[in-house]
């Protein structure tokens, strides 16, 4: 006979709409299967498909139902849902349920489960799987009432046991007139299978294709310890995310926030965490006061373990901390661990009946995108981390797949997420770093305090693990670019200002911190000066670069006498003396020897045609100049080809007086700007002279290049 769709039910048990079941019915509505679910409030005494058989109260339900249905021509689908999704409609299911020529069909699986005792009762088979699984099958309403008629056994007792015993007796596989689903044309399970299942793109709807039988199933079961790759496949089957349309789903279900005033805006506790000695915290810090959400709807709350960082924290709070509704702090002399001080960020959330969501921020995270946390919130997601890398490398704050063993294992899309080539949001097994996760959560599924803890799991691991075994789902956004995470390899903490050595490990922070705003337009809008005959000027430093290598310098404190007999020079005699600082002596030479090489080379080439510049220097250091100690410097010629002079704090402000006269042009530049550098020839040309300080202190950054 001919199977209408209208003549099909499917059929589930939830007890709770947990995220799975949402998927399930999300599938189920863009094919438009009629669905019925059994078991909605009901507590689940079903037990744990993964540790142990279960799952009899899903055979109860079903016979209850049946006995109110009448029509015996209708066919019933019976599925799981909380791990299984549609990859294709009812007309497609019907039509090969009506060419497997039987009344029941059962999913099929390669490995037998629960008791194996029972593998030589089963019929061989020429091709295809040989055992049974029950977690989806399709039949006519009184072939399967009739099978479900002699169910007596407890909610706890296995379904599977049960459905195989009934497959495995002759008699009853007649009378009920059953076969499996052998090679998977309507019903794939995962577990054992994993090998077989490959993604199959078309026409902007995507499949999972078993390669081994070259079949095209309809349903997909994340069956056993396979719920990963159920996760996986979900972030493209039916049509989730596709080549022709990118993401079709990430606009739905949102939680958009911009017709709220701000007093109405959703509550988030910001855990800030601190967690080892980190460079540029105090720009996290400013990035934080830069974040686009009412303060008087945030409250924060920061762990700090670093004493090292006791100053950045504690400036934050005497100056900013009052903006917010709320701070709880706990310091290095708490001497709490990781663990316990995540469990307590959630708990204050959890436990404030105010509190609509959990922020979790690292302070390695650099967020760029002001509007993070509203993008965030605005997914409406359980667990939602904004997507960040590392700079120049595949590392990111989430995992798209796990080992056997549970460590990070690289999924087939990962990379393509990671450089955006795929955008939208994306089911993953880890998260960490940044993270927003709804209070409701903490109040429910995730009420368990300790999340956080693990004897053999690092925090991060234990926490997404727990997760993960509360069928709750993490997700990872990347439709729009938030930043990156900082390394911390490498960060001494021996100096005043620490962030200065970070060029090599962090050089776009680097940049940002202490490169001049406008150096990366010098070219494009013709910024550069010649006050003087082949003397350039230039924006090179920010404020910041300038006031920290000045105390840097006055920290380390050991300033030269100004006189002939120098040690620290190759001969041991200066010519033309000046009281300073040698770069070396702060073990800063490699670092100044980059900066040149990655700002000043560039500006040297353009300016000098013809030259190319390695940036080597034998002489690199801090000039102070006062009246009372050194005011000027007479005539000289530079050890160099190129000099490369920086003013290091503000004419007027900071000092009077001061500049640099070139003899030859008569030609002065009397009023350097902070940051900024002059360049010009060392030898032959430009004989010059340091002008005078009349008042105050005057600073400056001197390279003799390539001597």
């Amino acid at each position: 006979m001919l199977c209408f769709p209208e003549k099909l039910l499917v059929v589930t048990v939830a007890t709770k709409e947990t995220d799975g079941f949402k998927r399930f019915m999300r599938s189920a509505k863009h094919f438009n299967y009629t669905v019925k679910v059994l078991g909605q409030g009901e507590k689940w005494r079903g037990g744990d498909y993964l540790s142990s058989p279960g799952g009899g109260q899903k055979v109860r339900l079903l016979k209850e139902a049946l006995e109110e249905m009448k029509d015996e021509n209708q066919i019933i689908l019976f599925i799981d849902s909380f791990d299984v999704l549609f990859a294709s409609g009812p007309k497609e299911l019907l039509k090969k349920f009506q060419q497997a020529r039987h009344k029941v069909v059962f999913s099929s699986e390669s490995l037998i489960w629960p008791d194996r005792h029972l593998e030589d009762k089963h019929p061989h088979v020429r091709e295809g799987n040989r055992f049974l699984g029950s977690g989806g099958f399709i039949g006519y309403l009184s072939n399967i009432k009739e099978m479900v008629a002699d169910w007596t056994g407890e909610d706890k007792d296995s379904d599977q046991l049960f459905f195989t015993k009934i497959y495995i007796n002759p008699e009853k596989k007649k009378s009920i007139n059953i076969t499996l689903d052998n090679k998977c044309r309507m019903f794939q399970n995962l577990h054992g299978a994993l090998d077989e299942v490959v993604l199959k793109f078309e026409d902007g709807r995507v499949r999972a294709r078993n390669v081994l039988y070259d079949t095209l199933p309809v349903t997909i079961h994340g069956n056993g310890p396979t719920k990963l790759q159920i996760n996986y496949l979900g972030n493209y089957i039916p049509n989730t995310w596709t080549f022709e349309n990118g993401c079709t789903v990430c606009h739905e279900d949102l939680r958009p926030l911009t017709a709220l005033k701000e007093s109405e805006y959703p509550l988030v506790v910001i855990g800030i965490f601190i967690q080892q000695p980190t460079p540029f915290v105090a720009v996290f810090f400013e990035r934080l006061l830069k974040l686009q959400y009412p303060k008087n709807r945030l409250k924060l709350f920061i762990y700090n373990k670093e004493t090292h960082h006791e100053r950045q924290v504690s400036s934050f709070l005497k100056h900013h901390g009052s903006l917010y509704q709320d701070v709880k702090f706990i310091g290095p002399e708490e001497e709490m661990d990781e663990a316990e001080s995540r469990n307590l960020g959630f708990d204050m959330c959890r436990k404030d009946e105010d509190c609509d969501y959990f922020f979790s921020v690292d302070v390695e995270v650099v967020l760029k995108n002001e509007n993070t946390l509203k993008i965030l919130i605005e997914q409406n997601l359980p667990v939602v981390a904004p997507m960040i890398t590392r700079t120049g490398r595949l590392w990111s704050n989430f995992w798209g797949a796990l080992s056997a063993d549970g460590y990070y294992a690289r999924s087939e899309d990962y990379v393509d997420v990671v450089q955006r080539l795929r955008q939208g949001v994306w089911n993953v097994p880890y998260v960490s770093s940044v993270y927003l996760v709804k209070a409701d959560l903490l109040r429910s599924e995730l009420a368990d305090y300790e999340l956080f803890n693990s004897h053999i799991l690092d925090p991060d691991m234990a926490y997404c693990h727990n997760i993960r075994n509360k069928g709750v789902f993490m997700y990872v956004y990347n439709m729009d670019i938030f930043g990156r995470i900082l390394s911390t390899d490498n960060y001494q903490t021996s100096h005043l200002h620490n962030d200065l050595w970070q060029i090599f490990e962090n050089p776009m922070d680097w940049q940002e911190r202490y490169i001049h705003e406008n150096y990366t337009r010098i070219m494009k809008d013709k910024l550069v000066e010649t006050p003087c005959p082949d003397v350039y000027w230039f924006p090179i430093f920010s404020d910041v670069a300038c006031d920290h290598l000045v105390e840097e310098m006055e920290h380390f404190g050991k300033w030269s006498g100004g006189g002939n007999v120098d040690k620290r020079i190759q001969g041991g005699y200066e010519n033309v003396p000046t009281i300073d600082i040698h770069m070396n002596q702060i073990n800063f030479e490699k670092n100044w020897h980059q900066f040149l090489m990655n700002y000043i080379a560039p500006i040297t080439e353009k300016m000098y045609p013809g030259y190319h510049t390695q940036a080597q220097f034998d002489l690199a250091f801090v000039v102070r100049y006062k009246p009372d100690e050194q005011p000027s410097l007479k005539p000289h010629h530079d050890a160099s080809t190129f000099t490369i002079n920086i003013a290091l704090n503000q004419l007027g402000p900071d000092y009077q007086g001061g500049g640099c006269r070139f003899l030859r042009y008569d030609c002065s530049i009397q009023a350097p700007r902070k940051g900024w550098a002059l360049m010009h020839p060392g030898r032959l040309t430009h004989y010059h002279e340091g002008l005078p300080t009349t008042a105050g202190v005057r600073y400056i950054a001197v390279s003799f290049v390539d001597p």
